[in-house]
């Protein structure tokens, strides 16, 4: 079920992946330079109904507009406000989660929006080769339980650059930014997939 959400960054949309008997609202996010498609999302939302688990593909305005460059994160975290209420309609707990730069505007909203807990899927520590520029400080401050699903190879943070905090961290051996992984790899891409849809079943499932 698709359905469209005015906000005050414009209009989104979400696409519902009900759970049988659901007991968490799981949503997600992309990133700034792909959708709903990503094919972790698409896995995510193939795996976690079975479980209990209702998922929530979010689209946020600027890519529902059909325009190619995200706007700047105070307008990304204003279109996740805006479909909150919609999020939570069901009645139950909602993850608040996203790929990279939705990721991080999971975390930036999570507290003011009273978030059950956070999904960072590839959260961008720095940008590529400027381990500098850290954001850390919005992962640190989500202030609610958070997983973060980290590619072994990740350019914008690999797993053992991210600082001790009140996070789990699950590494994806070989895994990039999209967990796609070498040929050459001694893992498929399907592997890898795995790798994440089960490190997030378990962890969403352990959520009380």
């Amino acid at each position: 079920m698709t359905e469209t959400v005015e906000t005050e960054a414009g209009t989104a949309r979400v696409t519902w992946h009900h759970a049988p008997e659901p007991r968490l609202v799981l949503a997600v996010g992309h990133g700034a330079g792909g959708g709903i498609e990503a094919r972790d999302l698409q896995a995510l939302a193939a795996a976690l109904p079975a479980h209990g688990v209702s998922v929530a593909l979010v689209e946020q305005p600027w890519r529902v507009a059909g325009r190619k460059v995200a706007p700047a994160p105070k307008t990304l975290d204003t279109g996740w406000r805006g479909l909150w209420p919609a999020l939570t309609r069901p009645g139950l707990p909602v993850i608040s989660g996203g790929r990279s730069a939705g990721a991080r505007v999971a975390c930036r909203t999570a507290t003011g929006l009273g978030a059950h807990a956070v999904l960072a899927l590839s959260f961008p520590l720095h940008p590529p080769g400027k381990p500098e520029k850290s954001r850390a400080g919005e992962l640190l401050g989500a202030g609610v339980p958070t997983l973060v699903v980290q590619g072994g190879h990740d350019p914008f943070g690999r797993p053992e650059e991210f600082p001790d905090g009140g996070f789990e961290l699950v590494g994806v051996d070989y895994g990039d930014h999209s967990f796609a992984v070498p040929k050459r790899a001694p893992v498929t891409r399907e592997a890898a997939l795995e790798t994440v849809t089960d490190a997030v079943t378990r962890w969403a499932t352990s959520l009380g």
